[in-house]
């Protein structure tokens, strides 16, 4: 039987295939390039990038849970200039799309590193952090409606580079969010961010985390964000990359099915340092085994016609 295609465009982009790393799990690539070829990923996207060095929370950071993890790292990163003279550079040999994961603490912050970006050609587009329960700042940004097309309008004005809205799964109605980045110009949204915790220690009586709260990644969310994507699915017509709780090729293509044309893995990086590509090869084998010869014909094969 043939190979599948599994290149998947979102949209002005073609990506060889829908498997890419979460924002914050893999570094700015360098840091697992050791163990595979980059290049057989579908697209990278980087660590957060702030205007200016953020030093993160303090320690305790990371919280291994039954079937999840628990982290406040709290967004640390070198600043945009110290990304663009020290981290960009080790990219420029890869030939695969570069999405910059954003974040600020207000609309200005946004678009300072948006504008210092935009020029540079290594650049392939702007994953927007919309929300993060790692900070205290910003949220508003993503919890209501108006304050997503605010921001997306706001930031499509600056750069016709593709643009990804990150979505809080922290509000009552997702679909409502994914419409306002869509009135606002997102060519996709990214779904769904971490969901707020905490963990007690419980013979301090006092917070195991430094900064007291955190964001819960894993297994133990994947049921969350594919109903998630599933209703972004039927609000929505621009393409949704799924994430949350990925570990396995059986998780993406659920996702797919869910409606996502293309996921990104977390969590499962920290446990497996192969994990992408273990995911891309399970993906292949079980759309082979299946007849399906282009990823875009099960996405959103779960929704009823």
């Amino acid at each position: 039987m043939s190979e599948p295609d599994l290149s998947v465009p979102i949209g002005d982009l073609e990506l060889k295939n829908p498997v890419m790393p979460a924002s914050g799990t893999f570094g700015y690539g360098e840091e697992y390039s050791g163990l595979f070829d980059l290049d057989i990923l579908g697209a990278m996207v980087s660590k957060a990038v702030s205007p200016l060095p953020r030093h993160g929370n303090k320690p305790p950071r990371m919280v291994e849970l039954p079937s999840s993890l628990l982290n406040s790292i709290g967004l640390q990163n070198p600043g945009v200039e110290d990304f663009i003279s020290k981290k960009l550079p080790f990219l420029l040999d890869y030939k695969l799309p570069l999405i910059v994961n954003v974040v600020g603490n207000d609309l200005d912050e946004y678009a300072h590193v948006v504008e210092r970006l935009d020029p540079e050609e290594r650049v392939d587009g702007f994953e927007i952090n919309l929300s993060c329960p790692n900070v205290e700042k910003g949220l508003e940004f993503g919890t209501t409606p108006e304050g997503v097309e605010r921001i997306t309008q706001s930031l499509r004005a600056l750069t016709k580079k593709p643009l990804w809205i990150k979505l809080s799964p922290m509000v009552a109605n997702p679909p409502e969010l994914g419409k306002a980045a869509e009135a606002g110009g997102a060519d996709a949204l990214v779904a769904i961010n971490t969901l707020g915790g905490m963990v007690l220690d419980l013979d301090r009586r006092r917070p195991v985390l430094g900064a007291r709260f955190g964001g819960v990644s894993g297994p133990a969310i994947k049921p969350i964000a594919v109903k998630y994507v599933w209703q972004l699915y039927r609000a929505v017509s621009i393409p949704i990359i799924g994430v949350g709780g990925i570990m396995k090729g059986e998780d993406a293509i659920e996702f797919l099915m869910a409606g996502a044309a293309a996921i990104q893995v977390g969590t499962a990086n920290f446990v497996n340092p192969l994990a992408m590509p273990d995911v891309l090869r399970e993906m292949t084998e079980w759309l082979k085994s299946h007849g399906i010869l282009h990823v875009p014909d099960i996405v959103g094969a779960a929704h009823p016609e």
